[in-house]
């Protein structure tokens, strides 16, 4: 079985070239984290963050932070927890299980009917 980091609406595979450390910060950047915030969050210096970006960035052969989240995503080192999402559901419709299956209604058309009255036909309609 593969090991895994899920981090926010992300997850990340390990084994596929990145340490545990640099997976980790990758998955906080693809979250839209910066440097520092990463560093606050996992109590260290913004210099250790920008050093294990610089290594993935490295082992990916990319010069820039979206390289290389783009390159962990086409390497499928990340991806994102909505892919899981749709083949649970897909999973879920194949068994035929009536909750995701429940077919809605369709709604019932209403219409309304209106009639134009001249005003002679008014007055005779009043009088």
């Amino acid at each position: 079985m593969e090991s895994t980091i899920v981090e926010g609406a992300w997850e990340g595979h390990l084994g596929r070239g990145l340490a545990p450390r640099e997976l980790q910060f990758v998955l906080a950047v693809v979250q839209g984290m910066t440097t520092k915030e990463i560093a606050r969050a996992f109590g260290i210096a913004p210099g250790t963050v920008v050093k294990r970006l610089a290594c993935a960035m490295f082992k990916l052969g990319v010069n820039r932070q979206g390289a290389m989240v783009a390159e962990a995503m086409r390497r499928q080192i990340i991806t994102p927890l909505c892919l899981l999402l749709v083949a649970v559901m897909a999973m879920h419709s194949a068994t035929d299980a009536g909750m995701a299956r429940r077919d809605r209604r369709p709604s019932e058309r209403r219409s309304a009917e209106m009639r134009l009255v001249r005003r002679a036909e008014v007055n005779e309609l009043i009088g």
